[in-house]
């Protein structure tokens, strides 16, 4: 697909994903492996709290074509997800569905072009929802909006709009979101050229509650193999992760989270260790 603005759902996304992405609470193990001709097997298991989950996927890539199957053994639902690139220049096509519930499928179509990009995904029930997003510039200067469209009652479930500024080092956002009722705007910035480390400051503000919620985070890569992450904000959470590859793909998260304002309080430790052989 074409180098562009992007889709209006990466507005934001590198400072948030700093900020959550390995932050975890529960203990989780996964194998994944991978053949020749293309398809990809995982299998995982997870335990949070007292209660345990598993799924087994298959992901199989055939030219423009991925086929993403996984059984949720909690749920005993096998959701699917076919993706097929360029059926038009410039497209990608998204068909997912959970068996038994034929009423979650949904039909994402995505458009990108040198300066805009536009997403429509319908959800394919009796009283469908329409989602459309958009997004116009460049990959330096981003300004995008979305919505949602209930047919059975037709109100607008959702309506944001956002603006980026990116940089090969740095990239700042603000979002407008809850139908107005929350801005968010977030800074990251980059300290090397693998974009490893980094440091990131994001702020929110509800309208309706008069809250604000300010959050700085940084990442720092010890040495090739290692990386530390954590977080702040002004209500108190702290949290930390530390990321180890221990063999070739394979790697070890160690997580944890305490309220800093109730230091008698047991903190939340994650521990995830994922293997690809």
């Amino acid at each position: 697909m074409n180098s562009g603005p992007g889709l209006f759902s990466d507005i934001g996304k590198k400072a948030k994903d700093l900020l959550t992405r390995d932050y975890i609470s529960d203990q989780k193990f996964s194998l994944s492996t991978s053949t020749a001709n293309g398809l990809a097997l995982t299998s995982s298991a997870t335990k949070k709290g007292g209660l345990s989950s598993g799924d087994v996927g298959a992901v199989y890539k055939y030219k423009n074509t991925l086929v993403d199957v996984k059984l949720d053994t909690d749920s005993n639902q096998i959701a699917t997800t076919f993706t097929v690139t360029d059926i038009v220049p410039s497209t990608k096509t998204i068909a997912s569905i959970k068996f038994p519930d034929l009423k979650s499928g949904k039909l994402e179509v995505q458009y990108s072009h040198y300066h805009a990009s536009l997403t429509s995904a319908v959800a394919l029930s009796q009283t469908p929802t329409v989602d459309v997003s958009a997004t116009i510039g460049t990959p330096t200067f981003v300004i995008g909006a979305e919505a949602g469209y209930e047919t059975s009652s037709g109100n607008l479930t959702k309506y944001t709009a956002g603006i980026s500024v990116n940089k090969p080092d740095s990239s700042a956002s603000i979002v407008l979101g809850d139908k107005g009722d929350t801005i968010r705007a977030s800074y990251i910035h980059h300290l090397d050229a693998s974009k490893k480390s980094g440091v990131v400051g994001e702020i929110t503000r509800r309208f309706s509650t008069n809250e604000n919620t300010f959050t700085v985070g940084g990442s720092y890569a010890v040495d090739s193999l290692t990386m530390v992450k954590a977080k702040l904000n002004n209500h108190g959470k702290l949290a930390a992760v530390l990321q180890h590859e221990i063999i070739p793909k394979s790697l070890v998260t160690m997580s944890s989270e305490f309220d800093t304002r109730t230091l008698d309080r047991t903190p939340k430790f994650g521990l995830a260790l994922a293997l690809k052989p």
